[in-house]
């Protein structure tokens, strides 16, 4: 009689054990669909922007370069206004070059 006993718990641990078997194998096809999905390279992109644009640190750079570009354009627009003598154009970008990099470098003092 203890091998029927034996044999009857033997049958009941393989059959929990298919069940955790087949659970398993669900969570597996689940995970593999989720991996799959974001590692497209459409969602890759999503995600980083997504990240960038909640990051507070990206937004204040984004605030700094605007602020600096805008005011070398403006800067090169008031001095030069618009010529065509070649040499006053170069000179033009260049010292918008400058004003625009020192503006944004400079933008968290002026933002305090």
């Amino acid at each position: 009689m203890k091998t029927i006993n034996e044999t009857d718990t033997l049958k009941e641990t393989i059959q929990l054990l298919k069940i955790k078997q087949a659970n398993e194998l669900v969570y597996l096809k689940d995970q593999y669909y989720h991996t799959y999905e974001s590692l497209k390279p459409l969602n890759l992109i999503k995600n980083a922007f997504g990240q960038m644009a909640t990051s507070s640190d990206f937004k204040g750079n984004i605030l700094s370069n605007v602020i600096g570009i805008s005011t070398g354009y403006l800067t090169k627009k008031v001095l030069l206004g618009s010529t065509h003598n070649p040499v006053k154009r170069i000179l033009g970008t260049l010292l918008q070059f400058v004003i625009t990099n020192l503006v944004t470098k400079h933008s968290d003092t002026s933002k305090s």
